[in-house]
């Protein structure tokens, strides 16, 4: 037999808890004569066929056919005005909602002046109240299906991340420059939030940006960087890192060997340090010339014309007039190095 709700109320309902519904489950019968009990920030809005229809604050309220006439005039005639009519109840909580926590659930690529791109992520807090809600209902219940906390939070933190990333675009600041930025990025994300929260019958109080940080890649780029400008002229890094070497020798000389052993730490060091210079000097002059291309020992066409440094039609017709041997395999030739070297040898 369907259970009959006498009093409608929410008792229990947390400080943290946006919405409690009435029945947990299903649609609930509610005679007209029942009593809704609101608490203080509290708001009991009826809801049915996908519709927030009539809503009750704070206070105890009997339900008439007054003070509920959306709910009257979709049931239709009563029955003697006691004949039940289903509906669920969501009591909103309005009270307001401080330190939501909002974080990018994954990195935010970017163009950055000066990494060429980096992987950001964000974090930050608002505060926030439900200011309307029967649209709230019907916006995240009827229109999203959402109703528990965690579900709702979720939404909300979809629109933050989404203003944030495309106001991190428009504002084409490079990831050294934020820091100084938060409190401009602050008030910029909130005036674009604003609309979309108020759209959902939420009333937007706060927005704070407290940090964009690397991700471990772009970690690695900025270290790699900061390494490079600590370095700054080679020259004279060479020169530190030779009279440290000399310092370091002359020390594992020790006092018993005297000024023979001085004299030796520092010749040591001496080469040491040059020999270190000469390696770094070798290092950087190399990087600079192309590695030279390692060459197959079995070639296809392209690869024999680059090695001979002529077209593929001039290898084809060595082929062709017996100059070169090659394996032809299906439509593909296979033309042995040894073989070319003994042709430019001949």
């Amino acid at each position: 037999m369907a259970r009959i709700f006498d009093i409608v109320e929410a008792p229990d309902q947390g400080a943290k808890e946006m919405v409690t519904r009435v029945p947990g489950r299903g649609s609930g019968d509610f005679r007209i004569g029942s009593q809704v009990i609101c608490r203080e920030s509290q708001a009991a809005v009826f809801y049915r066929d996908g519709k927030a229809l009539d809503t009750f604050g704070p206070g105890r309220h009997t339900i008439t056919t007054a003070n509920i006439p959306l709910l009257v005039g979709l049931i239709g005639k009563l029955f003697s005005g006691k004949s039940p009519f289903k509906a669920e109840v969501y009591f909103v909580n309005t009270r307001d909602f401080i330190d939501m926590k909002w974080g990018t659930p994954q990195a935010i690529a970017l163009r950055d002046k000066d990494l060429g791109l980096a992987q950001l992520r964000a974090f930050g807090t608002y505060s926030m109240a439900i200011a309307e809600p029967q649209r709230f209902v019907a916006q995240i219940v009827g229109t999203q299906g959402l109703y528990r906390t965690a579900q709702i939070q979720d939404y909300l933190r979809t629109m933050v991340v989404s203003r944030l990333t495309d106001l991190l675009g428009e504002t084409k600041a490079g990831l050294f420059d934020l820091p100084a930025l938060f409190d401009e990025m602050s008030a910029a994300v909130k005036a674009k939030l604003v609309d979309d929260f108020n759209a959902v019958g939420i009333d937007l109080k706060q927005f704070f940006l407290l940090s964009i940080t690397p991700t471990e890649e772009t970690q690695k780029a900025i270290d790699e960087r900061a390494a490079m400008g600590a370095i700054g002229d080679m020259q004279r890094y060479l020169q530190f890192k030779a009279a440290r070497a000399m310092g370091a020798a002359a020390e594992a000389g020790g006092e018993a060997g005297g000024a023979a052993a001085t004299g030796v730490g520092f010749g040591a060091g001496i080469g040491l340090g040059a020999g270190m210079a000469g390696m770094i000097t070798q290092a950087m002059q190399s990087a600079g010339q192309p590695a030279a291309a390692a060459v197959p020992d079995v070639m296809n066409l392209a690869e024999a014309a680059a090695y001979l440094k002529v077209g593929e039609a001039d290898v084809q017709a060595l082929i062709d007039e017996g100059q070169i041997k090659a394996k032809k395999i299906g439509t593909q030739y296979r033309i042995s190095k040894k073989v070319i070297d003994n042709y430019l040898a001949d």
